[in-house]
């Protein structure tokens, strides 16, 4: 039975009005199940992050309605909002978006404090999540003396530390060197597989796409592709010279674009 976790139905939003009026997104049905790992791809200027700041409740659309757990959000007041944003999301950015004269442990705890947590449960929930990225040991440095993947690696910590059915991750690994971003990869990768989070991957990396289990391909505000594949970070995955080895086709659902 599937376990619908966010739905969006007829989604739409315009930026600006009449001659200056743009639609990033015209129209978007879509069904993200729990535990699933889903990217979605698209140029710059598709809509693809238009679509993930909606989906994250970080912006609300012009029209159509988002569910998130059978619930309709845009019923909801603005503070209940961000209470649920904060409680059922975590996220991670290519810019970090850190204190950088603070503490890495003050950086991970800063969620918490938004949800009143308290101090010594805050400081303990954060040092675990510290703790499962490998960089407990740096709980006290300041932020800016970290490396970049040691930042990302921070980042995720405090997308951790509330416990999060959704990790958003947008461009995660852009700043990054080859080597240290695949490092950051296996890490929400293996959180997604070991803790069942949904990880939802906005990107135009289409390696990075290929390890998801699902990949939403976005052009022009529309959903253009959905297809269900075989990820690779999946023990099951086996890459064969005379298979893509990313997508299988009969999975594949093909979403003619209209013309423009």
């Amino acid at each position: 039975m599937k376990n619908v976790l966010i739905s969006t139905r007829g989604l739409k939003k315009t930026y600006g009005k009449r001659d200056s009026k743009f639609e990033a997104l015209k129209g978007i049905d879509l069904d993200i199940e729990s535990g699933e790992s889903v990217a979605i791809i698209g140029k710059s200027g598709s809509g693809k992050s238009t679509l993930m700041h909606l989906l994250a409740l970080l912006d609300k659309p012009t029209s159509g309605h988002i569910n998130l757990n059978g619930k309709n959000t845009s019923k909801l007041k603005q503070r209940r909002l961000n209470r649920l944003r904060n409680k059922e999301f975590g996220f991670v950015f290519q810019s970090f978006f850190m204190n950088s004269n603070d503490s890495v442990l003050n950086n991970v705890i800063l969620p918490l404090k938004i949800a009143g947590v308290r101090r010594r449960e805050r400081r303990r929930r954060a040092l675990e999540a510290l703790k499962t990225v490998e960089l407990a040991d740096k709980a006290g440095n300041k932020a800016n003396d970290l490396s970049g993947g040691q930042k990302q690696r921070v980042c995720i910590a405090r997308a951790l530390v509330n416990n999060p059915k959704v990790i958003f991750a947008d461009e995660p690994t852009g700043n990054l060197d080859s080597a240290t971003g695949a490092k950051i990869e296996d890490l929400l990768f293996g959180l997604n597989r070991e803790k069942g989070i949904t990880l939802i991957v906005v990107t135009h990396d289409e390696e990075l796409a290929a390890k998801c289990g699902r990949q939403i391909r976005i052009a022009d505000g529309k959903i253009v592709t959905d297809g269900m594949g075989v990820a690779k970070h999946d023990p099951s995955f086996i890459e064969d010279e005379n298979i893509d080895g990313m997508r299988d086709k009969n999975h594949t659902k093909e979403i003619e674009v209209e013309e423009q």
